[in-house]
């Protein structure tokens, strides 16, 4: 998720400010996703983002890279007619992690809908915020990004089917039924593209995963962050694993899927993920501590996950509100063999969150 908003858990936070004044959220029914149109915006639901994740190589070198879109809808501003009513705010965080060099560049951006100025259109994905943007096309989807210090022109074509979270895309996310999210994946999106890094544009290819989740509400009143991964293994299967976490530490909800590369998937219980921290590193900047190291145990196996550099923490503050870990990591099996590599998302480490 994360963090703005969301998801299962993830990128939610989309901070409490913005949202003053809405109404008490109810169950989510269940309901059947169709596509294209729910590729699209939901602008009746409050909170939604799109999550892009994924690793590519240039040569011997090695990149991360996440492109995310949040939409957030504000409900003080719903019943205004004026064209420069907030009434949706479209929001955009961008990173690139270099792995030989140990860094992590990142960028943000903020604008509210309309006048071509930040789009979230909803037949379709058909998200712009000024000169970044990720579109959905015949042929898969392309992210243009400019950022201060790097760019990235990205194309991911599915080699998939779309992965239904949660039963049959509706995910649930705590101990109460309006605790919950619509919510799809497509894993194994073959990657190719340029990156740019100071100047100098480099021709990459690799392999990414994209979540799409929208919802009324999503975090319970116990809950202050979570820790979530998406992982594509080599041979085509694909792994979400998480949980949300309570101000002790311990689990509040969990959940997660496994998705053979022969198409069979299974739907985790409550209960059936357990996440256990092994190492730990602490931001120079934020003075918060992360687990960098897991041991996660799913219905498929019990995984190690280790983050391929420590230091891959974002600061948001300027646009989602909050500062969060999320980073390129390495899955290792039961067997000690490296099978997979995706991205850990760790929310609530820096402070709590709140929607």
């Amino acid at each position: 998720m994360l963090p703005a908003l969301p998801a299962f858990p993830r990128r939610s936070l989309l901070a409490a400010g913005l949202l003053g004044g809405c109404l008490p959220a109810a169950a989510l029914p269940p309901q059947t996703l169709r596509f294209p149109r729910d590729h699209g915006a939901h602008p009746g639901f409050r909170t939604e983002w799109w999550y892009v994740t994924g690793h590519a190589t240039s040569g011997g070198r090695e990149f991360g890279f996440q492109v995310t879109f949040f939409r957030s809808r504000v409900d003080g501003t719903q019943g205004m007619q004026s064209g420069f009513a907030a009434r949706q705010l479209v929001f955009a965080h961008a990173a690139v992690t270099d792995v030989q060099g140990r860094k992590l560049l990142h960028d943000q951006r903020i604008a509210r809908e309309g006048f071509d100025v930040a789009v979230a259109a909803t037949n379709d994905t058909q998200l712009k915020l000024r000169d970044w943007s990720l579109v959905r096309g015949d042929a898969g989807y392309q992210a243009r990004i400019r950022a201060q210090d790097f760019a990235l022109d990205l194309e991911f074509a599915p080699t998939q089917p779309v992965l239904l979270q949660g039963r049959q895309g509706l995910s649930r996310k705590g101990p109460q039924d309006k605790q919950a999210s619509y919510y799809y994946s497509q894993p194994q999106l073959r990657t190719r593209g340029t990156l740019t890094l100071r100047g100098q544009p480099l021709r990459v290819q690799g392999t990414a995963w994209l979540d799409h989740e929208w919802s009324e509400e999503l975090l319970h009143p116990e809950a202050v962050g979570w820790d979530w991964i998406g992982m594509n293994f080599a041979d085509g299967s694909a792994l979400t694993a998480f949980r949300l976490r309570r101000r002790d530490g311990s689990t509040l909800w969990d959940g997660g899927s496994f998705r053979t590369a022969g198409g069979s998937l299974y739907t985790a219980s409550r209960g059936e993920t357990e996440f256990s921290p092994q190492r730990f590193w602490k931001s120079p900047a934020s003075q918060a501590t992360y687990p960098v190291e897991w041991i996660v145990r799913t219905p498929a196996d019990f995984y190690t996950v280790k983050a391929v550099t420590d230091n891959q923490e974002l600061d948001s503050r300027n646009s989602t509100g909050a500062i969060y870990w999320e980073g390129l990591s390495d899955l290792y099996d039961s067997n000690g063999r490296k099978v997979a590599r995706g991205y850990l998302e760790m929310t609530g480490y820096a402070s709590p969150l709140r929607m």
